[in-house]
């Protein structure tokens, strides 16, 4: 089975902003938020994309 067009991940620097059903990551420092992201970008095959200054998500397109 091959998962299509779907959030795969949310990475925060703010846990109360974040609820649901896809895996949460938290984060305590900007790059590591950053750092973060790319590799779970990498690592899922997805997308990384900065909804604000707290919040990435990895989808798959």
């Amino acid at each position: 089975m091959e998962i299509e067009k779907a959030i795969l991940a949310v990475i925060t620097l703010n846990e109360s902003r974040i609820s649901g059903g896809a895996p949460i990551f938290i984060c305590e420092k900007t790059e590591e938020l950053e750092q973060m992201a790319a590799n779970l970008e990498a690592i899922t095959d997805g997308i990384a994309h900065k909804l604000s200054d707290e919040i990435f998500i990895i989808v798959k397109h």
